[in-house]
């Protein structure tokens, strides 16, 4: 067996055990070397457990990360998730094959890809009330979907946020929330509005469910994925679009709802520092985004602004000889 192998076996069992990787870090660094080492397999002609750090130099590296753009369709931010968690592993290697110190070394100084930035897309006022409308409440499912698009919609939760809350995660009466684990296992609470707090406690008097149980289940009763999440929104949007025919020319997604939350917080006038608190960011810059996305917002900046004077004056040439020549 090469050196790969164990400190591959190593770097799961042992450093990311350390550092108390969250599942969704270890699941995404697990995809990410089952693809490396897939490619390897099929360029290199070599197994993965004979592969060694020397057939994984950088221009192989290089290579794989364009293979992601380029044969998988990845977009920027995936290829550079992807180009961290090999950089995580070839420095975890760099303690454990001081041999390979020079190829690690190249690997590492990898870097990063710029990508352009995008406007963030959410929902009109409109497209929202129309999105509401879609589930069927008169029925179980129609009732869970409704419950669940209007809690995603207020609160600004992560899909994974939303998928894993449970009857213990709500609190309902007087200072009614949404508890949650975000990213970086940071807990925080999301307050509700009285018309939501009342359709999710219509919905658990009409569960009965347990205190460990899922808050919005699937029809066995289990966890909701992410993928079942996206693919009942889908459904709604395009049952929406209908009613509202701008749906039909977005993209929506369950982070849709999240910038739609964020949107519908700024044009209430609440601050980008408040707003950070409510999403569960780390800083202010992530949230920069929605200023730029609010066109509302720089129009009132725009009639603010006093404009300058600006009279209309026909031009005339100073010249004769320049007269001439303009002519021509």
């Amino acid at each position: 067996m090469t050196a790969l192998a164990p400190v591959l076996e190593a770097f799961f069992t042992e450093r990311l055990a350390q550092r108390q990787a969250s599942p969704h870090t270890v699941a995404s660094y697990r995809d990410t070397f089952c693809l490396l080492l897939r490619y390897a397999r099929e360029h290199l002609g070599q197994p993965p457990s004979r592969l060694d750090f020397a057939d994984l130099d950088a221009p192989f590296i290089g290579a794989f990360l364009s293979h992601l753009e380029a044969g998988r369709g990845n977009s920027i931010a995936t290829r550079n998730n992807r180009l961290a968690a090999i950089h995580s592993l070839f420095s975890y290697a760099a303690l454990r094959c001081p041999e390979h110190a020079a190829l690690i070394s190249r690997v590492l100084a990898l870097p990063g890809k710029r990508a352009g930035t995008t406007l963030v897309s959410f929902l009109t006022p409109a497209e929202t009330a129309a999105l509401l409308a879609s589930p069927d409440r008169g029925s179980w499912l129609g009732r869970r979907d409704h419950a669940l698009l209007l809690a995603a919609i207020q609160t600004g939760l992560r899909v994974s946020e939303l998928t894993g809350l449970t009857r213990d995660d709500v609190t309902l009466g007087a200072g009614a929330n949404l508890r949650c684990q975000g990213k970086g296992r940071k807990v925080r609470r999301t307050p509700l509005t009285r018309t939501v707090a009342q359709i999710i406690s219509d919905w658990l008097r009409e569960r009965d469910s347990r205190p460990g149980d899922p808050l919005f289940p699937s029809r066995a009763g289990r966890r909701l994925s992410i993928d079942a999440v996206a693919d009942l929104l889908t459904r709604h949007v395009t049952a929406a679009a209908r009613r509202c025919p701008s749906l039909s020319s977005k993209n929506v997604t369950p982070h849709t709802l999240r910038h739609t939350a964020a949107m519908n917080l700024l044009h209430a006038g609440v601050d980008t520092s408040t707003i950070a608190l409510w999403l569960g960011h780390a800083g202010t810059r992530a949230t920069q985004a929605y200023l730029h996305a609010d066109l509302a917002l720089k129009e009132a900046a725009l009639a603010r602004i006093s404009p300058a004077a600006a009279g209309r004056v026909r031009y005339h040439p100073p010249d004769h000889l320049l007269a001439f020549l303009e002519r021509l």
